[in-house]
């Protein structure tokens, strides 16, 4: 079982939102600002990691520090798109 998973936000300069790039079934964002990407992401990455990535099984048959995923989150470096 896979347990750890990634996100970044990328800047898409025609559309002028944030974007997500993501192994996490389901992602999907769009935001105005970081902040409300960030909100977005908290919301929803592990809901949609627990719908998508678990079986029952697994869910049933593991501890809950075993299902607990990790979240490597890369914030972009420059905030202020140009």
């Amino acid at each position: 079982m896979k347990r750890t998973y990634s996100i970044a936000a990328l800047w898409d300069d025609e559309a002028k939102v944030f974007y997500s790039e993501s192994d996490i079934i389901g992602l999907h964002i769009e935001a105005g600002t970081i902040e409300e990407y960030e909100t977005v992401m908290h919301e929803v990455a592990v809901e949609l990691i627990v719908a998508n990535h678990l079986t029952a099984s697994e869910i049933a048959n593991k501890s809950l520090k075993d299902l607990m995923p990790a979240i490597l989150w890369q914030r972009p470096i420059a905030l202020s798109p140009t």
